[in-house]
């Protein structure tokens, strides 16, 4: 079976055939005024999975996340905590990767910041322009001309005319149409702001992404990723505006949307709401083994609602395959039949589940069969080598360890010591070098937390 995937696009799954030798993907990264929660990690688990398996898979991958550093909510939280932009964004970059190091995501090929992008966000804005499918108003505001677009709405599956019932768009009566949206806005006071050939402003947020996946990918992509809840209006935006530029359908061959994570009876988990787990948090209370098996025991185009049950029960279920992988082999002994077939199997139906649009809950199942396959050639007598070993590799391409806990391996004292000298680094202002320790812990699923009565940590 070929590897099939689900096109938001298409509204069907479709054979995955790349463009090129080397995968392209483009997945959306988080805007940096606030810490990352749970609902970010399982996207970012979702497409560090699909990455991993289509690696797995023999495909080359070149995989791209933004960081998006400058925006409406960003300069706000910047003004409200009396700081700059530039440090807030510094401050949430460190702490991402800490925290997505922690979970065992692979980091992404390249991370570009909006900022460091201007330039070609300009150039596009240029070309979009020239080409009359924006245009620039008297105090240097410019806008996407949505009705250029003659498939605008496609991806949402909307019509231009029902578009603006709950959709986040700016009142502008300036504007030609309702739906039009901002790609350069004029510079305010008190905001950041970047020459250009329509006077000093900013980029819009829907061009930031176009122009950055432009830059280090091309003009075609194979996957877009991103949360089911920016198809429209970001995803249908970038569609618009980066097939205006270039000339070239599709912009994207591919657009997966992971569903949602909700918290009790909120539809989704969102910041400038509150109702969040972050993911430090969450780190702190559940092994990461235990965050990935949660999230992938769900299909990834299936909602989910966060709960400290369903977490609780991913974690024993860690620990049985942690158990399997744990116990000695035996030694001097001939290996199963039993056990041989069960490998082979396994391997295929692993296989047969991750082609089918990524379905980790099956590729989930798989897993335990075989460690349950594995124990009881282990209490027959037979060697279990080759079911540990494949064990390992197919709940790896899911990104699980099955490692134990830092705490676990009775490692207190040089965690303590390590806080220790961080305290002392932190005293003597060496950030750098205090970042470093907090980070490396992370990896090993430590989290640190600086409070009034000192430094305290867990595992």
């Amino acid at each position: 079976m070929a590897l099939q995937v689900y096109n938001t696009l298409t509204r069907q799954k479709e054979d995955f055939v790349p463009l090129g030798e080397t995968v392209k993907m483009y997945v959306c990264g988080p805007n940096l005024y606030g810490p990352c929660h749970v609902g970010h990690a399982l996207s970012y688990i979702v497409f560090d999975t699909i990455r991993r398996y289509l690696e797995h898979s023999g495909y080359a991958v070149r995989h791209v996340q933004n960081f998006t550093d400058i925006e409406d909510r960003i300069i706000m939280a910047a003004q409200t905590q009396n700081t700059t932009v530039t440090e807030l964004a510094e401050f949430h970059i460190a702490r991402f990767l800490q925290e997505m190091d922690a979970l065992n995501i692979l980091r992404a090929h390249v991370y570009p910041r909006a900022t460091r992008v201007i330039p070609k966000m300009q150039e596009v804005i240029q070309g979009l322009v020239a080409k009359g499918h924006a245009y620039v108003l008297e105090n240097g505001d410019i806008y996407f001309r949505v009705t250029s677009h003659p498939t605008y709405g496609a991806l949402s599956g909307q019509l231009l005319g029902d578009m603006q019932a709950g959709a986040r768009i700016e009142p502008d009566p300036r504007k030609e149409h309702p739906m039009d949206f901002a790609l350069w806005k004029a510079a305010k006071p008190g905001e950041p702001n970047w020459p250009s050939p329509w006077g000093p402003g900013r980029p819009g947020w829907h061009i930031e992404c176009s122009a950055m996946s432009m830059q280090y990918l091309g003009e075609q992509l194979d996957i877009h990723g991103g949360g089911h809840d920016v198809i429209f209006p970001h995803h249908e935006n970038e569609i618009a505006q980066s097939e205006s530029f270039t000339g070239k359908v599709p912009f994207v061959k591919y657009w997966l949307h992971n569903a949602l994570l909700g918290l009790g009876g909120e539809e989704k988990m969102t910041r400038h709401l509150g109702n969040i787990v972050s993911v430090r948090e969450a780190l702190g209370r559940y092994n990461p083994d235990a965050i990935r098996l949660f999230v992938l025991s769900s299909h990834y185009r299936s909602p989910v609602a966060w709960s400290d049950e369903g977490v609780q029960a991913a974690e024993k279920g860690v620990e049985r395959l942690r158990a399997a992988v744990r116990e000695s082999e035996v030694a001097g002994k001939s290996a199963s039949p039993v056990l041989q077939q069960a490998v082979e199997g396994a391997r295929l139906a692993f296989a047969e589940a991750m082609d089918d649009d990524f379905n980790t809950p099956q590729a989930i199942a798989v897993l335990f069969d075989l460690a349950r396959e594995t124990n009881r050639a282990r209490d027959e007598g037979f060697a279990v080598s080759e079911g540990l070993a494949a064990l390992r590799e197919l709940a790896g391409v899911l990104g699980l360890t099955l490692q134990e806990r830092l705490a676990q391996l009775e490692a207190k004292p040089f965690v303590d010591l390590l806080v220790a000298v961080r305290d002392d680094l932190r005293a003597a202002k060496q950030w750098p070098l205090a970042d470093r320790i907090r980070s490396g812990l992370g990896e090993l699923g430590v989290t640190l937390e600086d409070t009034p009565q000192g430094t305290v940590w867990k595992a």
